[in-house]
């Protein structure tokens, strides 16, 4: 099989302009096959406020009502895509900068409405990795901006994590995949005071047990939930780093980031 690598980035390095350059620069340096997703909300947070747009998060998640799907499409799918897939050129990768809409590659739809009413937010429900491999084989490196599209023809905001997830669990029919999610710290913290504190290694059951004593906890969780889901359904492996370990995480560096593994690998 071929090896694929997909990485998300997130968290301070998109809004800081250096963090970005170095993670790219790192980035177009892994040989062979790959995928970056990417997320935004800081910058898009920040848009909104220029416009008179008002910014509503639950538990850490964005609703998103129609000026707010405006500003992210805008942001996510414009300037923060279009800004990254520029600078990959620069460095000598061919980039193609991409939603879910663009050639169908990856179809959600609305969230229902429950005790809360997200609006425009898109719970994925197929990827199609048959086009997103035809890319590949053409020496093409997907950019993914998180965004997906429903039936209707509506866009719709979707949790990058997720959307990394979702098309690392898809591409690994065909692929040897290694599936990493990238961000201003080193790995999961024990201690979220120390950047030192990694935790090297993340089984189902060690991750429950942290859990229980509140040590992984709020947005860590849904990030980690996603990447154990996509080992089960047969990704390689999975990654936690900082932005700046990337090219060493996927190379097989000692001690670098948090690694996943389900319990059986562990023996």
């Amino acid at each position: 099989m071929n090896r694929l690598v997909i990485i998300k980035i997130g968290g301070n390095v998109i809004d800081n302009p250096d963090a970005l350059k170095r993670f790219l620069t790192s980035f177009g340096s892994i040989q062979g096959h790959k995928i970056l997703i990417h997320g935004g909300g800081k910058i898009a947070t920040q848009v909104a406020e220029k416009l008179g747009i008002a910014t509503t998060m639950v538990e850490g998640r964005r609703i998103t009502d129609q000026p707010m799907l405006d500003v992210v499409t805008m942001v996510y799918g414009g300037l923060v895509n279009k800004q990254i897939v520029a600078q990959l050129q620069s460095l000598g990768v061919d980039a193609i900068g991409l939603t879910g809409a663009d050639a169908n590659t990856v179809r959600s739809k609305k969230r229902a409405v429950g005790e809360i009413d997200y609006g425009f937010v898109g719970d994925i429900e197929e990827v199609n990795s048959g086009q997103i491999q035809y890319f590949i084989r053409q020496n093409l490196v997907p950019v993914f901006a998180p965004l997906t599209y429903e039936r209707s023809g509506s866009l719709l905001n979707t949790n990058a994590d997720t959307m990394a997830s979702a098309i690392a669990v898809d591409t690994a029919i065909r692929n040897e995949v290694t599936l990493v999610y990238c961000f201003e710290k080193k790995g999961v913290l024990s201690d979220p005071t120390n950047d030192e504190s990694v935790i090297n290694e993340l089984t189902p059951e060690s991750y429950t047990d942290y859990k229980s004593r509140g040590i992984i906890n709020k947005g860590m969780i849904p990030k980690l939930d996603n990447a154990f889901k996509a080992l089960e359904k047969g990704v390689k492996q999975v990654i936690i780093c900082h932005a700046d370990q990337v090219a060493e995480a996927v190379n097989g560096g000692s001690g670098v980031g948090t690694v996943l593994r389900l319990a059986e690998e562990k023996a």
